[in-house]
């Protein structure tokens, strides 16, 4: 069983509690026995998957094809054709080049629900929102390419892994993927 969450901001990828105020998986009433493929940081929302099937973490997550995740990043400024490009191209992370990503400023800027706590607002610092397709999953590696590039992410959502998108999951819900859902994941 393959399971999609909405991971809502605030919660951790693990069923344990970690100390902070943060919610474990725990308190989202998932089957028994499930475990989430990857993870998400606590200030990261968006699609994660869990299952009970060890295959789904070597089919997802090996080092030798990671399967494509597409990001919508809320970044302070409107990111430059140069910008997008360094991004795209590879940016140096802990003295490490990323691989190369797609990314683009979002046009027409999506409109995402807001979120608890709100997104620090600037009155003379205007926010764009930008999409940015990766295909490794390094630590908080969507937020250093950003900064890397001059653009600090404020929000960080995750919307689609592979061809699964996360519309039409509301935050903090989850459901079973369909058999076909499956097929297309493992055949990417």
């Amino acid at each position: 069983m393959i399971l999609a969450f909405h991971k809502p901001y605030g919660v951790l990828s693990q069923f344990t509690r970690d100390g902070s105020a943060n919610l474990p998986l725990a308190e989202f009433g998932f089957p028994k026995g499930v475990y989430p493929i990857g993870r998400l940081d606590a200030d990261s929302e968006g699609l994660l998957l869990l299952s009970d099937e060890s295959r789904w973490n070597s089919l997802l997550l090996s080092p030798g094809g990671h399967i494509e995740k597409t990001y919508h990043v809320l970044v302070e400024r409107m990111p430059s054709a140069s910008a997008l490009k360094q991004l795209s191209d590879g940016v140096l992370v802990d003295g490490k080049p990323t691989l190369p990503a797609r990314a683009c400023l979002l046009d027409p800027q999506p409109q995402f629900p807001p979120r608890d706590p709100p997104v620090r607002f600037r009155k003379n610092v205007q926010d764009f929102w930008m999409e940015l397709r990766l295909r490794e999953g390094r630590n908080r590696q969507v937020r250093r390419m950003t900064a890397a590039v001059g653009h600090p992410t404020l929000r960080l959502i995750r919307v689609g892994i592979g061809e699964l998108p996360l519309a039409g999951l509301d935050s903090g819900s989850w459901r079973r993927l369909s058999s076909d859902e499956e097929l297309a994941l493992s055949q990417r």
